[in-house]
């Protein structure tokens, strides 16, 4: 067994206020409370190697029963608080439906069932807020408790001294040594050639205040605390401090009174990075660089592992976001890295107090010290405290040069100095480069161990973050694209219809513009609105790139990419706005885009067509050399949700696979290195589920070093609220991304071809069964908006942009027009959750049922269940689909369908969902063998158990709730007990949309 992971894991988290002792868990929370001092002084002087001999030796029971332990603790602090806050009335409703809910899960009771209904209809809209805000906390605080146990469980596995686990860095480079593809040169060129970008975006489901997040963040902490060795003096306080915060979860607005603005959602983006991403994407690197020490590699890696941003450039069907947002997400984004830089700087002019007396520095370092314009005699022999000072005002210079004075807090020169006027950096290079010269200097003479508790890490912060904190990328609709385009070619007496031609034509009439020097605006003319709006947009970029450098913005997104004009039309606009430079496809041109122009296909059409998209653009003249000054790669963006609503959960998948192959294909043919651009979501309908696998399960060569992908709304808060889970999340990425780029044979079995033409026929059996019930049954669109609480959530306050496109008329809706996020919300909330599995019942039985006897059928058995075991893919979809599965009621689901008021037609749709449902469950058990959910991930599968007694009463009151607000109940509690509701099922299924 490696012994090398428990070190590093005891190294840093011997130090960590979460830490947990190492037979934690062997030891129950009850035991901990009535421990005396003197046994607690006893624990505490115990040594923090002191694990289990085996660990893995107990049942799955006992390592998990300090999680239920922890439940159960925090589910009495919640009782404690809502009978102080609300009385014993109040309390005792909500203990009763706990328990009937209880017995009606456990006993499979259906008097229980009709005595839960009878009493939650007799509440009183003051008692209905009261039991659904309970409940709904109760599943915030299982959240927290499960999160805590994953940390807990890490940490035991580490300091057992076990091998490394899958999803780190560590187990990555095993593999790789195991299959010899480990040398140092291929190590190195891995990492020279890596970028690995999570990039966050803001959705309508993402559905927690900032403040109530702030309050589960310190309930998380005070948690952990109470795995340490604590006196009674220290325990009785914390759990005074967890019940103030408890209280405080209690008495804060659970909802927003107004809705989010785009400011609100920067200033909620940014909340991540403080807590999690400025301190621990510099850690994961440390961590990275040690194991690789490890295995006797490389040790030092490149700025491979970057952030990216959507919030203030996503323009897609939010009318909010303008120049004006883009400026405001920049700036801010600017004055926090800022801050962080110079609250660090400062700390290290304390602690580098190294006086030239006792040690030496280099000629550097004396030499930045000399341009410092620290004149103080008591600092004469201290260089490099004089050289942080030149840094820290250089650093001040940059930001007041870049946002203006006071937009970052500065310290003072000292009382009556005047203001020190330094020289700003010109870019985060220069920045990097003074912090290199004190790190050389410190390494020299014997100071690197004074470079790593802070100063490495800022050196590596600086290379990540530049003066940006992260990579804004701007998306917009292509149809907006062509109107803005037409009206500049009509004005400029180009082209009268740009939109009524050809795709022949557009393209001859766009190669011929850009083929031109001369811009088609004129400073003489007035234009629209909107035209002056998008161009706005782009002119702000340029000024943004000039301003905080190239990599501030760097991307244009283009939505619903169908046509290669749609993508030629983006390079135009950029030529009009300064951020294209040359001409294409003329001799000389030495054309240049200043954003990549990334197509976006989403829906299944757009999916198959993405490849002859591909092939035309790069076959345009002048396209080859824009590629190529782009470093010979391309970005492809491929959507998961869109994709999904068109097409249904396993067809998505597939042409989603389909899609990446043949774009490799492609892109290898012409030389181009691929990067793809993953629109994954929180559920699995919309490309969710655990990142480690669904990277390990793509196409071999799609992934190939690179891969950008999106974080959406809830997921961040679940992944990066906490620090140390967010540290574990991040580092999933670069290992699944290792794996997947230098051992891309374990995803090509040797069956591969005749997988692929079982997956075909599935898919193409799937979509006809998911469109002939979306698309193809009359009313069931009214069935879906009557069945689900679609329209409550467009009234909730979740997110800037709209939750529909133009669903205002009811006699004009179309699923076509809704969002594919609120889709996938609306049917996590009435508990079906039907774009996650959705159409596989019918496919794998028109696939076996398709045989001519038993033997064939046999057969056909036989190869899903050899794709499962050895097609990771398949496998993957499985899981996820076994997850949706585990998360969905029928029961719970017939009482959504009771609000559909056609008789008929509710029997009729849901009939054939309960039918589809169960062929579902069946194929899933005929091919991996069991008839239980979750059976090879327990954990999970009690966990989602444990919460469906108190899932369930906010299931049935949303449902008692919404039949009183469609019948005209315009009791203000009642819609807020709607949306209290919502937010509760939210939490108690971990994913929104």
């Amino acid at each position: 067994m490696k012994s090398s992971g428990s070190a590093r894991a005891t190294r840093r988290n011997a130090v960590s206020s979460s830490s947990a002792p190492a037979n934690a868990d062997a030891q129950p929370r009850r035991t901990q409370t009535a421990r005396k001092p003197k046994e607690a002084a006893v624990r505490a002087a115990e040594p923090a190697s002191a694990a289990p001999a085996r660990p893995n030796g107990r049942t799955r029971e006992d390592k998990d029963r300090p999680l239920f332990e922890d439940i159960r603790y925090l589910g009495r602090l919640l009782g404690d608080v809502v009978r102080e806050q609300e009385g014993d009335a109040v309390f005792h409703v909500v203990e009763t439906i706990r328990q009937t809910a209880v017995k009606f899960r456990r006993e499979d009771d259906s008097a229980a069932a009709q005595t839960l209904e009878k009493m939650l209809r007799k509440l009183t809209p003051e008692q209905t807020v009261s039991v659904v805000r309970a409940f709904s906390y109760f599943s915030h605080l299982a959240n927290i408790a499960e999160d805590r146990h994953h940390n807990r469980r890490r940490r035991i596995h580490a300091l057992a001294g076990s091998t490394p686990q899958a999803g780190t860095v560590a187990y990555a480079l095993d593999k790789l040594k195991e299959a010899g593809d480990a040398s140092s040169k291929v190590i190195k060129r891995f990492f020279e050639g890596a970028l690995i970008v999570p990039v966050l975006t803001a959705h309508p489901t993402e559905v927690q205040r900032k403040s109530i997040l702030d309050a589960q963040h310190d309930i998380a902490r005070l948690l952990a605390e109470r795995d340490q060795p604590l006196t009674a003096r220290e325990f009785a306080h914390n759990e005074a401090l967890l019940r103030a915060r408890v209280t405080t979860l209690w008495q804060t607005r659970m909802l927003r009174d107004a809705r989010l603005t785009v400011a609100d959602e920067i200033e909620n983006a940014l909340s991540y990075y403080r807590a999690t991403f400025l301190d621990e994407l510099p850690a994961l690197y440390a961590d990275i660089e040690e194991a690789l020490a490890e295995h006797g590699l490389p040790a030092r890696v490149p700025a491979f592992f970057q952030m990216g941003s959507w919030i203030g450039g996503d323009r897609d069907g939010n009318p909010n976001v303008t120049a004006a947002t883009l400026d405001e997400a920049i700036n801010r984004q600017a004055a926090v890295i800022f801050e962080h830089y110079l609250e660090q700087v400062h700390k290290l002019g304390a602690e580098l107090s190294v006086s030239n007396l006792l040690v030496g520095a280099n000629d550097a370092l004396k030499a930045l010290a000399a341009a410092s314009p620290d004149q103080s005699p008591h600092r004469v022999d201290e260089p490099y405290r004089r050289a942080l000072i030149g840094v820290y005002t250089r650093l001040a210079a940059s930001a007041r040069v870049r946002l203006g004075e006071g937009a970052v807090p500065v310290r003072s020169a000292g009382r009556g100095a005047a203001p020190v006027r330094a020289t700003p950096y010109a870019h985060a290079e220069e920045f990097v480069a003074d912090l290199r010269v004190l790190t050389d200097s410190l390494a020299l003479h014997h100071g690197e161990s004074l470079a790593t508790p802070r100063l490495a890490p800022l050196m590596r912060a600086a290379e990540v973050f530049g003066f940006h904190l992260a990579s804004i990328d701007l998306r917009q609709s292509s149809d907006i694209h062509e109107a803005v385009i037409a009206e500049l070619l009509a004005r400029g007496g180009v082209e009268p219809d740009y939109a009524a031609l050809a795709e022949a034509d557009k393209l001859r009439v766009l190669l011929a513009a850009l083929a031109d020097p001369r811009p088609l605006r004129s400073p003489y003319l007035d234009y629209s609105d909107l035209a002056k709006s998008e161009l706005g947009v782009l002119e702000r970029a340029h000024a943004i790139r000039a301003q905080f450098g190239p990599r501030a913005v760097r991307n244009y997104i283009i939505s619903h990419t169908e046509t290669v004009s749609d993508l030629v039309e983006v390079l135009l606009l950029q030529k009009e706005t300064g951020l294209f430079e040359g001409t294409l496809g003329t001799p000389h041109a030495n054309a240049r885009n200043g954003l990549m122009a990334i197509p976006l296909f989403e829906t299944i059409a757009d999916l198959r067509n993405a490849p002859d998209i591909m092939r035309e653009f790069f076959a345009l003249p002048g396209v080859g050399e824009l590629v190529a000054h782009q470093g010979h790669e391309q970005e492809v963006m491929l959507g998961y949700s869109d994709s999904n609503k068109d097409g249904g959960f396993l067809t998505s998948n597939w042409e989603l696979y389909r899609a990446e192959l043949a774009l490799v294909d492609l892109f290898s043919e012409r030389g181009i290195k691929l990067r793809l651009f993953h629109g994954r979501g929180g559920t699995v309908g919309r490309g969710g589920g655990p990142t480690y696998q669904a990277i390990l399960s793509q196409p071999p060569g799609t992934v190939n070093g690179q891969i950008r992908l999106t974080e959406q709304g809830e997921v961040i808060a679940s992944k990066f609220a906490n620090p140390e889970i967010g540290r574990r999340n991040l580092e999933t990425v670069v290992a699944a991304t290792l794996e997947a780029t230098l051992l891309p044979h374990r995803n090509a079995p040797k069956q591969l071809p005749a997988f692929e033409t079982a997956m075909q026929a599935l898919s193409d059996a799937a979509m006809a069964s998911y469109r002939a019930l979306v698309y193809e049954t009359p009313g069931f669109t009214d069935y879906f908006f009557s069945s689900t609480p679609i329209a409550e959530i467009a009234e909730l306050n979740i997110g800037s942009r709209p939750a529909s496109r133009k669903l205002q008329d009811p006699k004009h809706r179309k699923i076509e027009d809704l969002r594919a996020i609120p889709w996938g919300f609306s049917w996590g909330q009435c508990r079906l959750l039907l774009t996650g599995w959705y159409g596989f019942g019918s496919a794998v039985a028109a696939f076996l049922d398709g045989t001519k006897d038993a033997a064939e059928r046999a057969k056909r058995v036989a190869l899903l269940k050899k794709m499962n075991k050895t097609w990771p893919f398949f496998a993957h979809l499985l899981s996820n689909m076994d997850m949706v599965l585990a998360k969905t009621d029928l029961a719970v689901a017939s009482r959504y369908a009771q609000l559909v008021a056609d008789r008929k037609l509710r029997k009729h749709v849901f009939e054939r969902i309960v039918a589809e449902w169960h062929r579902t469950s069946d194929a899933l058990a005929e091919i991996t063998g069991s008839d239980a959910r979750l059976a090879a991930n327990p954990l999970l599968a009690r966990s989602i158990k444990n919460r469906f007694p108190y899932l369930d009463p906010l299931n049935h009151l949303q449902v008692e709730l919404i039949k009183r607000h469609r019948s005209g109940d315009t009791n203000a509690r009642l819609r807020r007990g709607i949306h209290l509701t919502i937010n509760g099922i939210a939490a108690g299924l971990r994913n929104t949309g």
